[in-house]
């Protein structure tokens, strides 16, 4: 009787805790990954430097899965935030997040969310295609947001001109990065929880 009720209060005790310590460990071990990646930056003349970033978003998401891969990004996000220079060029502050190149960094909590769903069709090439698709869709819309963002500050572009820089300068060289990511993030993640 004292077994069933200590089992059924640490049930409800998981229930409540959204994360388990290892889980908090691991997200933000793979917060420091991005701050790491964050750094390897080549600076263009328009401002937006060319970034492997995406490539560690989508990695995040690969390895840990939408829910501890959002949860890295975030912390991430919020960290260089209040001001700890881990954002591209050793920069910092909530001013970034709201210069010309933050929406991107906004958007990859939407992205690293779609890189970590895990499509259970039935299908193993169809749940293979989604693996890949929904990554590419990933950096899509993170490359929407930050176009919107860099569109909305800067007054010498519209958003016909930062979509089309924005697609000969960045999307190939992400999207090229994105699927990168998922082929060496999926033997990652096996590999990984395989340890743990």
């Amino acid at each position: 009787m004292k077994a069933d009720q200590s089992l059924k209060n640490n049930i409800k005790s998981r229930a409540r805790q959204p994360f388990t310590t290892k889980e908090l460990a691991i997200a933000g071990m793979f917060a420091a990954v991005l701050a790491v990646i964050s750094q390897i930056a080549i600076p263009m003349p328009t401002g937006v430097p060319i970034t492997i970033q995406i490539f560690g978003v989508a990695l995040v998401g690969i390895i840990l899965g939408w829910r501890l891969g959002v949860l890295a990004t975030v912390v991430y996000i919020l960290l260089g935030a209040v001001g700890l220079p881990i954002f591209s060029n050793f920069r910092g502050g909530i001013n970034i997040l709201l210069s010309l190149t933050g929406g991107y960094i906004w958007g990859w909590a939407i992205m690293v969310f779609l890189c970590g769903l895990r499509p259970k069709t039935g299908s193993k090439p169809l749940n293979t295609l989604f693996m890949f698709l929904l990554p590419v869709l990933g950096t899509i819309v993170d490359e929407i947001i930050g176009g919107l963002q860099w569109a909305a500050l800067s007054g010498d572009m519209s958003i016909y001109g930062v979509f089309t820089y924005s697609i000969v300068a960045f999307v190939p060289k992400d999207i090229f990065l994105t699927i990168l990511a998922v082929i060496i993030g999926i033997p990652v993640r096996k590999a990984i929880h395989k340890l743990i």
